[in-house]
């Protein structure tokens, strides 16, 4: 866990996926980026789920909830999921003393499966499912959960409404339109390009500033290189023009980027080194 001013934030586990390199890095040829991530022999590389734990003016917030619980055998196979022991949101949350019952706030960065599907579990009997966090408000964008409602062919496989769609029709989620201050100081910042309606998540306390990168850039050198992004982006020239504003900000700022996916770096900052802009580890390892 780590202190921002007033606010403590903590690094959660919701296991590792493994996929293919060619989703994670698209056009950039594996000569380049196998000098960062060595794929293995099925040419896979792995993208932990890194969910936060935020406390701050006496509330308890969740960003982005992971795979969560629901997947059957094919699905678990098809992500080549591990979740080791004492792994997974719920059980992360319990290693810092929260149930699910004390959540008051749910941030969805998108809605993306890998992002949300835990925000929901099955009812005891399969009929439908439950708020895994049965007194918490959740929010995501508009546009994203709009998008998220008319998939097309490309991004069907990704959307899916027993995740968000429940807590929609409950009142219990909550559509933000454009740049929100969710609660003081914590901002969902629309960063279009890997969907329309993504945002990041910019924390600040007492001068401090942090940013959940999500998706803008899945490991930290996507950050580093405007030009290597994921073949997920829906956008991917508006990705690059996103990344170029955040990392003016992040040199003006100085500001802890926490990346989602990164399988060695979790948390670090980008400064300039020997007159090139570069990301410096601070944080490696979940608490």
């Amino acid at each position: 866990m780590i202190t921002l001013g007033e606010m403590q934030i903590a690094f959660l586990n919701d296991g590792t996926t493994h996929v293919d390199a060619g989703g994670v890095f698209g056009l950039v040829p594996r000569a380049l980026f196998q000098h960062f991530v060595q794929p293995d022999a099925d040419n896979l590389v792995p993208m932990p789920m890194t969910c936060l734990l935020v406390r701050a003016h006496g509330k308890t917030i969740v960003v982005d909830t992971g795979l969560g619980n629901k997947l059957n055998d094919k699905a678990r196979a098809n992500w080549r999921l591990v979740v080791k022991e004492n792994e997974g949101l719920v059980a992360s949350l319990a290693r810092h003393g929260v149930q699910p019952e004390a959540v008051d706030l749910v941030i969805n960065t998108h809605l993306h499966a890998d992002h949300c599907a835990g925000n929901t579990v099955f009812k005891p009997d399969f009929t439908g499912v439950l708020p895994t966090f049965p007194n918490a408000q959740y929010v995501v964008q508009r546009r994203e959960y709009e998008d998220a409602m008319k998939p097309n062919e490309r991004t069907r496989a990704t959307y899916y409404d027993v995740n968000f769609q429940p807590l929609v029709e409950s009142g219990q989620m909550r559509l933000l339109d454009g740049d929100t201050e969710i609660i003081t100081g914590i901002h969902g910042i629309v960063a279009r390009g890997h969907t329309a309606g993504m945002m990041v998540i910019r924390l600040e306390s007492d001068g401090q500033q942090a940013l959940f990168v999500t998706d803008l850039a899945s490991y930290s050198i996507h950050f580093e290189r405007l030009g290597w992004m994921t073949a997920y982006d829906v956008e991917p020239l508006i990705t690059l023009e996103s990344k170029r504003a955040w990392q003016r900000w992040a040199l003006e700022t100085g500001a802890l980027l926490i990346f989602q996916h990164d399988p060695t770096l979790i948390a670090g900052r980008y400064v300039m080194r020997d007159g090139k802009a570069v990301i410096v580890p601070e944080i490696t390892a979940y608490d």
